[in-house]
């Protein structure tokens, strides 16, 4: 059985469980990512082939990829938080709580919010801004009106 077979072998019969086991660290959305580039940064480094217990070496690089993955997230976070006071402090009529709302929002969603209120657009205008279709943006907009009323009547 060559290299190649016996990786994929190896990932294919452990799979399910690398993904619970992300799934526990990072949540359900992102653990298959952690779990692809994870194997995919050992497959690379050869190290795989070379481990006496390549099933602990896949579970420590998950754990180390979520790791990371959660600095990223935390460091992401820090910075809407810091741009998101700077546009209070630049604009003292936006509500600190409507800016933390809005930044709760998905990328998608607050693309839309920022085009719609921001920038004056049209639903068309911002769906012919973003390449995707009118109906998309107006899906986006109420799921984005309906958690920023959600958030803010709490």
């Amino acid at each position: 059985m060559t290299r190649f077979r016996q990786e994929a072998a190896l990932y294919e019969s452990h799979q399910v469980e690398l993904t619970r086991f992300a799934t526990a660290l990072v949540g359900p959305s992102d653990a298959a990512d952690v779990v692809s580039e994870a194997v995919s940064s050992l497959l690379r480094s050869g190290k795989l082939e070379e481990a006496d217990r390549p099933e602990a070496l896949m579970y420590r690089a998950v754990l180390a990829k979520a790791r990371s993955h959660q600095r990223s997230f935390y460091r992401r976070r820090a910075r809407e938080r810091r741009f998101a006071d700077e546009l209070i402090s630049h604009d003292p009529e936006l509500r600190p709580d409507v800016v933390d709302a809005v930044m709760r929002l998905s990328p998608r969603q607050k693309a839309c919010v920022y085009l719609t209120y921001w920038e004056d657009l049209s639903p068309s205008g911002v769906a012919e801004r973003l390449g995707i279709g009118e109906g998309t943006v107006k899906g986006y907009l109420a799921r984005a009106r309906a958690r920023l009323r959600e958030v803010l009547d709490e």
